[in-house]
C-alpha cells in the first residue's frame, strides 16, 4: 500500500487518474480516497475489453491496473494500453501491479509501462513473514521522485524485513515453478467437479504472460462457510502466494472495502472462492477439496 501511495505522489490537483476496477479492493479504495482528498479526476475503465482502451482520455496523467486482474484473472494488453495513452500524452505514467504474474512470468517495463509494482508480501516473501512493497521503473525521473518520497515519507523497510525478502528471493524461481505445476493440475481437477460452476485461470499467451503460478478462482455451488470449515489442509486468512495453501472469499476478504454496489459492478458475488496453492502434494489437496465438496 505504501508503494501504491508513492506512485500517487506524482499526481497534482486536477490530474486525471484512470483505473481498471478489477484490482485489489484496498488498492481501489486508496485510489478513491486520495483522489477525493487531493482533487484528482478518477475514471474507471475495464481494459480487459479492448474497446475501452480507445476511451482513455487525452489528458490522462496516470493509468493504474493489475494483470492478470483481481479477481477473475482477465488479461490486459500492457503494450496496447501504454501505446494508446502515450500517443495522447507522452508524459503519462503507466503503473502495472505485477504481483500475481511476478517478474518471472511478466515484464511490464519491456511492454511500455513506466512502473512495475509488487506486493512483496506475496510471492517475493512466500512464507507469510514479511510485509513490503516494491516499485520498479526504467525512468530516471521517476526513480528520483520515488527515492525522495521514500526518504521524506519514512517509507523504508526494517533491516529484518529487507533480509527476509532477500532470503526468500533465492527460492522464488523454484517455488513459482512448483506452484505453477500444482495450480494447472488443480485447475483441471476443479473443472471436473459438479459443485464448481466456473473456474477462472489466466490466458498464458507466451508473449506477455509467459507462465503463471499458484492462484485461481472458482464459483461454488453451495455455502462457502460450510465448504471452508470442512477443509483441513487449506488454511483461512489473508495470506496467499506462500508455501501454504490458502482459501478465501474475495467478497468478505480482499474486496471487503468495496461497497456492495461496487462489487456488483464488477460481477463479484459471494460464491466466488479464491484458492492459493502452496507446496503441498496435489493429491492431498484434491482429497481435502473432495471432502469439503461432500458436506455441501
Amino acid at each position: 500500500m505504501s508503494a501504491i501511495f508513492m506512485t500517487l505522489e506524482i499526481l497534482r490537483p486536477g490530474d486525471t487518474l484512470v483505473v481498471n476496477p478489477f484490482i485489489y479492493g484496498c488498492s481501489y479504495r486508496l485510489l478513491q480516497r486520495i483522489s477525493a482528498r487531493r482533487g484528482f479526476k478518477l475514471i474507471d475503465l475495464d481494459f480487459s475489453e479492448d474497446s475501452n482502451i480507445e476511451k482513455i482520455p487525452a489528458d490522462t496523467k496516470m493509468i493504474f491496473f493489475e494483470t492478470p486482474t483481481n479477481p477473475f484473472l482477465k488479461s490486459i494488453d500492457i503494450e496496447k494500453v501504454s501505446r494508446c495513452v502515450k500517443e495522447q500524452n507522452p508524459d503519462a505514467v503507466v503503473v502495472v501491479d505485477n504481483t500475481w504474474a511476478t517478474p518471472l512470468f511478466q515484464h511490464p517495463l519491456e511492454l511500455g509501462a513506466d512502473v512495475s509494482l509488487h506486493s512483496g508480501t506475496k510471492y517475493f516473501s512466500g512464507h507469510s513473514d514479511v510485509m513490503n512493497g516494491v516499485l520498479m521503473t526504467n525512468r530516471e525521473d521517476l526513480a528520483e521522485e520515488f527515492g525522495e518520497t521514500r526518504f521524506y515519507g519514512g517509507l523504508v523497510l526494517s533491516p529484518e524485513n529487507a533480509w527476509l525478502t532477500r532470503r526468500s528471493l533465492q527460492t522464488l524461481d523454484l517455488r513459482l515453478k512448483q506452484q505453477q505445476k500444482v495450480c494447472a493440475e488443480m485447475k483441471d481437477f476443479l473443472n471436473q467437479q459438479p459443485l464448481v460452476e466456473k473456474v477462472y485461470y489466466p490466458k498464458i499467451d507466451g508473449k506477455q504472460l509467459k507462465g503463471y503460478a499458484g492462484i485461481l478462482f472458482f464459483e461454488l455451488k453451495g455455502d462457502y462457510q460450510k465448504f471452508k470449515q470442512a477443509l483441513n489442509i487449506f488454511k483461512t486468512g489473508t495470506a496467499m502466494a506462500c508455501v501454504t495453501s490458502m482459501v478465501a472469499q474475495p467478497w468478505s476478504g480482499s474486496h471487503a472495502s468495496m461497497t456492495d454496489e461496487e462489487k456488483k459492478q464488477i460481477n463479484l458475488r459471494e460464491n466466488l472462492v479464491r484458492l492459493s496453492f502452496g507446496l503441498e502434494n496435489p493429491d492431498d489437496l484434491k482429497k481435502d477439496l473432495l471432502g469439503a465438496f461432500q458436506v455441501l
